[in-house]
C-alpha cells in the first residue's frame, strides 16, 4: 500500500491513495480559523468507521442477509498530552434492511470489531472501544 502526502499551504495538505484517490484535510489556520477539510485525526477516525461499516455490510451479504443500508456513528476522547491519542471510541451501528436477524447483525459487528478490521485493532492499542447497535426494519418503516 502507498500513498503520498503534499502541503498545499498554510495547514491543509493533501493526500493522495496509491489507487489514484484524493482528499484536501487539514486543520484551523490564520486569524478566520479556516478548516480546508477533516483534520488528520478525524480521518483516521472517519477510516475506522468505514472499515468496520464494509465488515458488516460484507459479513451480512455473505449471509444472504436484505442488508439495505449500514451506517456508524462515532464519538471518541483523546488523551490531554502529546501524541494526543485516541483514548476512548464508542461506535453505534444503524442497520437497516427487511426482516434482518438481529443476532446476525450483532455477529457481525462483533466479528468486525473484534477480528477483521484492521483500523481498530490498531486503535484498540490506547483506546478503550465499545460498541451498540440499532436494526430498522424497512417492511416495519415506509420512510426508510
Amino acid at each position: 500500500m502507498k500513498a503520498r502526502v503534499k502541503w498545499v499551504e498554510d495547514r491543509t495538505f493533501i493526500g493522495e491513495s496509491g489507487s489514484g484517490h484524493k482528499v484536501v484535510f487539514g486543520t484551523a489556520f490564520g486569524p478566520e480559523g479556516r478548516t480546508p477539510g477533516p483534520s488528520p485525526m478525524e480521518m483516521v477516525l472517519m477510516g475506522t468507521g468505514g472499515c468496520s461499516a464494509f465488515d458488516v455490510v460484507h459479513i451480512l451479504e455473505k449471509g444472504r442477509e436484505p442488508v439495505e443500508d449500514c451506517y456508524v456513528e462515532m464519538e471518541a476522547e483523546r488523551a490531554e498530552t502529546d501524541p494526543k491519542v485516541f483514548t476512548r471510541i464508542h461506535m453505534h451501528f444503524v442497520v437497516k434492511g427487511r426482516g434482518l436477524a438481529l443476532n446476525k447483525v450483532e455477529r457481525a459487528i462483533a466479528l468486525s470489531i473484534e477480528k477483521y478490521c484492521s483500523a481498530s485493532a490498531m486503535l484498540a492499542r490506547t483506546a478503550t472501544i465499545t460498541h451498540d447497535f440499532e436494526v430498522v426494519d424497512t417492511a416495519a418503516s415506509p420512510q426508510a
